[in-house]
């Protein structure tokens, strides 16, 4: 006579059992054999896995493991090798150290090995084929992820390195989406008190970040882009925060902006289109206003 099972029962069994094959696949990540095969798995699935990023950072050899993915196409980069398989199977890994980057029991580790920094050959391409552009994006999401936590720490350790101008030439020559992710990593330097300072302590840092915001902002012109606009619209709103900023930006601020070129663009977009108007009142009204209050 058979025992019934009951629903919840089920359901149990069931969950174990899947929670064990997702050890499995984590323990195959550092056998070369069955790698591609753990990564792909392990990539689709990560959303849906409860704390995948510390069983990944935990497990030995498994970050070692997604690093020699990330080094094995360094040779690739230049002069331009690299093949689609190849580019899908490193953004596979780099998915992966997303969802390590973007975990609060692992983000500080993450930074403390400094693994961002074996991500920037991937920024520092400038083939504008697929598997470059994939490597490109994916490498951005991570940093992405870093960044969206409002955390002094990870915008202390990006400062230390490289990532505004790497982020800066991709807001200038990347396709739209990477342009996107890059503007709003700068954006959410520049809103950190630290990252806000640090950008304009310099004429040369600033005139860096507004010229290219002032580029990017004519060629959304004629190849408009609500969302990256918002994201530059933000920044600007933001170096007007800085008292030395505000000043410059009243001769650099873009015609495009002064002559209400986005305000047919922007009429269903209300919160975009306050800050625009926000932005225009800090730089240009109080410029006029400035020699009523001496």
């Amino acid at each position: 006579m058979s025992v019934p099972v009951s629903p919840n029962t089920r359901h149990m069994s069931q969950a174990g059992g899947e929670y064990d094959h997702i050890h499995v696949l984590v323990l195959e990540l550092t056998d070369r054999n069955k790698r591609e095969h753990a990564l792909l798995e392990l990539s689709k699935r990560r959303e849906s896995i409860m704390d995948l990023a510390p069983l990944l950072w935990y497990s030995f050899g498994v970050i070692a493991a997604l690093l020699q993915e990330i080094v094995s196409v360094y040779p690739l980069l230049s002069p331009p090798k690299l093949k689609t398989q190849q580019s899908d199977r490193v953004c596979n890994a780099l998915a992966l150290l997303q969802c390590v980057a973007s975990h609060r029991n692992t983000r500080n580790a993450f930074l403390t090995a400094h693994i961002p920094l074996f991500l920037y050959p991937f920024l520092n391409t400038v083939t504008k084929s697929r598997p470059y552009e994939s490597l490109r994006l994916t490498s951005l999401g991570v940093i992405g992820a870093l960044v969206k936590v409002d955390d002094t720490e990870v915008i202390n350790f990006l400062l230390s390195t490289e990532i505004i101008p790497l982020c800066l030439r991709i807001m200038e020559t990347g396709s739209e989406l990477s342009k996107t992710v890059a503007t709003f990593i700068v954006q959410k330097i520049l809103y950190d008190d630290i990252g806000l300072t640090y950008i304009c302590a310099t004429a040369p840092r600033f005139y860096a970040v507004s010229s290219v915001l002032s580029n990017m902002v004519q060629q959304l012109v004629t190849q408009p882009s609500q969302r990256l606009l918002k994201h530059i619209i933000r920044c600007y709103l933001r170096l007007a925060d800085n008292p030395r900023a505000r000043d410059a930006l009243r001769t650099c601020l873009p015609d495009a902006f002064r002559m209400d070129t986005f305000v047919p663009f922007l009429q269903e977009d209300p919160t975009t289109s306050r800050w625009l108007r926000q932005l225009l009142d800090t730089v240009l009204v109080q410029n006029y206003a400035a020699p009523q209050e001496s």
